[in-house]
């Protein structure tokens, strides 16, 4: 094997982080769509449910993948293209569980529809949006930030991923 970092500069080293960061750019693209179209799958398989139970209902589940959907779709979005500079995640969490209580109102095959056609516009963002405006940050009110790369990958996607298998268990 032929070494090579002894001739490399800081150039090299961010063209190499560049690089990572496009691979995982895609990486979370393809995640995302693998992820809803397993939801798909998964909820179509849920049957309306308004009965007050001790756990979340396949329904209930099925709102809040809707809910977490849009918002942290948005918020992927709005801090890639710099439309938001500071998050405050346990306010916007708040406002989130009031919505799912709204959503779980709504048929099981609409929230279907809405998770999937925000997953797409997600997606979308991912494919086209380069790998420095997902570096942008936004400031959480302890000072520390979230990237746009980070909201896609921990609170949306693996978070998505987490939902589907809750909501595979219940139905």
């Amino acid at each position: 094997m032929k070494v090579e970092s002894t001739g490399f500069t800081m150039s090299d080293v961010d063209g190499f982080l560049d690089e990572q960061r496009e691979h995982e750019r895609l990486n979370l693209a393809e995640r995302l769509e693998r992820a809803s179209a397993r939801l798909a799958e998964v909820g179509a398989r849920v049957t309306a449910d308004h009965t007050e139970a001790a756990g979340w209902s396949g329904h209930e589940i099925l709102a809040h993948i809707a809910v977490l959907s849009k918002f942290y779709g948005v918020v992927v979005h709005r801090i890639a293209t710099g439309q938001m500079t500071e998050l405050d995640l346990l306010e916007q969490v708040n406002l989130r569980d009031v919505a799912g209580e709204q959503m779980a109102k709504l048929e099981p095959a609409e929230l279907l529809r809405m998770a999937v056609a925000d997953h797409e516009r997600t997606i979308k963002t991912l494919r086209s949006t380069g790998s420095a405006a997902l570096q942008r940050a936004a400031r959480l009110p302890d000072g520390r930030s979230i990237t746009a790369e980070e909201v896609a990958r921990l609170p949306l996607i693996n978070h998505l991923e987490a939902h589907i298998d809750q909501l595979a268990s219940s139905v």
